[in-house]
């Protein structure tokens, strides 16, 4: 382990070790024999083989650079492998078709072009953008040194960074940031970032950047706004600060947060580690209460979240929960509910193999109650676990990405309090503005 980037309490027992190299290597796999040919992540792929498709996903290969960075640490694959895959993906992101600099939530490998992800969704997807550059600052804080071959991938994803326009997807005279916005349609689709989801991590990297940021107040009246914002209510006894009824899916605690260090994380809206832990509590608890009789359902196994269903893909909560738990779910909520969460993935393993494991780890979900299992792999399923689970073995990707000064810079001027903030200002340096 690269100690710039770990912390002092790593939090796993000597047994659990084992499994959770083995369930994070599978999943790794899924970005390393089971990426496109570029490099880049696919959306899906099947159990046994890959789609035969060039379309790769913008969000899942955020993750995919990220779950490359935990590869080199735990010695999976050598540095120079993973820089001569880096510099491939670079390659690839570098010819791709992007509007003001952000690019589509789907285009192809090969060639670069938009692949439409839905009716007037045809341009630019500034929260799966968000989601590469997480993944993105991850690799460029990782590649550190002054080697003329590190300072090229710095460089390389500099220029992609530098060339993002956050300002664009504001509508004139309009105080929040816009999902979509395409060359053809415009604003048409109409989908702004508000309200608690999986997009905070939009608002913080789009405050910090050192080109075309956002005022604080985009953030302050735009994302910390709605019906779905603050919360307070309780759920099975358990307070939630922010978000919908029973708080949504669960990747909301995930997404942003494999590079976003929720501990100690907070601003005048809440304290982050709480609002994650709170929700994962509040999910756990419904799967152990199982009010609608699902089979199997109970403290060993529990997780909802969007994935994959028997009809395709569907938005599993506590208030709209289908009978389908997806591994993800529990795995990647490692961090806040480890004795849960590892209950469960021995759970998971108890499962018929052949049905709930294949060439790159778990499945993407399954129902006992109907006796479905998926024979499908998410990226944005796949690489979260990679990640989280790393981040609560090693804190590794919380403190690379929490390195960045543009990501201090963005707190700070959103008004975030962090430990990470707090280590700046004791060692006597500013993050860039």
């Amino acid at each position: 382990m690269d100690q710039r980037f770990v912390h002092e309490n790593i939090g796993v027992t000597a047994d659990d070790a084992a499994l959770l190299d083995r369930v994070q290597r599978a999943s790794f796999e899924y970005f390393w024999k089971g990426a496109h040919p570029s490099g880049l992540a696919r959306d899906r792929s099947g159990k046994n083989a890959d789609p035969a498709n060039d379309l790769v996903a913008t969000g899942a290969s955020g993750f995919g650079f990220m779950a490359i960075v935990v590869a080199i640490e735990r010695g999976w694959i050598e540095r120079s492998d993973a820089m001569t895959r880096i510099e491939k993906m670079l390659t690839a992101l570098e010819r791709t078709k992007r509007y003001h600099g952000v690019f589509p939530h789907f285009f192809n490998g090969t060639d670069g072009s938009t692949i439409p992800f839905s009716f007037r969704d045809d341009g630019g997807d500034l929260v799966e953008t968000s989601f590469l550059f997480q993944g993105l600052i991850c690799v460029r804080q990782y590649f550190a040194s002054a080697s003329p071959a590190d300072t090229a991938i710095r460089d390389r994803i500099n220029r992609l960074w530098h060339a993002v326009e956050w300002t664009a997807h504001i509508k004139h005279d309009e105080k929040v940031l816009y999902w979509h916005h395409s060359p053809r349609f415009h604003f048409a689709r109409n989908v702004p970032i508000r309200g608690w989801n999986e997009a905070l991590i939009t608002y913080v990297i789009a405050a910090g950047a050192s080109r075309h940021s956002i005022d604080a107040e985009i953030y302050h009246e735009g994302f910390a706004t709605g019906s779905q914002f603050v919360n307070g209510r309780d759920y099975y006894g358990i307070n939630l600060p922010l978000g919908p009824d029973f708080g949504g899916p669960l990747f909301f605690a995930h997404y942003s947060f494999c590079g976003l260090d929720p501990r100690g994380l907070t601003d005048r809206y809440a304290d982050y580690w709480l609002q994650n832990t709170s929700h994962v509590q509040i999910n756990y608890q419904h799967c152990v209460n199982n009010p609608h009789g699902y089979k199997g359902y109970g403290p060993d196994c529990w997780g909802l979240t969007s994935s994959h269903g028997p009809a395709g893909y569907v938005v599993s909560s506590p208030a709209s929960d289908f009978g389908l738990i997806a591994p993800t779910a529990a795995i990647c909520s490692l961090p806040y509910l480890p004795q849960e969460a590892m209950a469960a993935l021995y759970h998971f393993f108890g499962q018929p193999e052949g049905k709930i494991w294949g060439r790159f780890g778990f499945v993407d979900a399954f129902s006992q109650t109907s006796g479905w299992f998926a024979r499908t792999y998410l990226g944005i399923d796949q690489g979260p676990i990679v990640a989280m689970v790393e981040n609560h073995r090693s804190g590794l990707l919380w403190n690379l990405f929490m390195s960045a000064p543009e990501i201090l810079h963005g707190l700070q001027k959103l008004g975030f309090s962090s430990p990470h903030l707090a280590t700046e200002v004791r060692e006597g340096t500013e993050p860039n503005s």
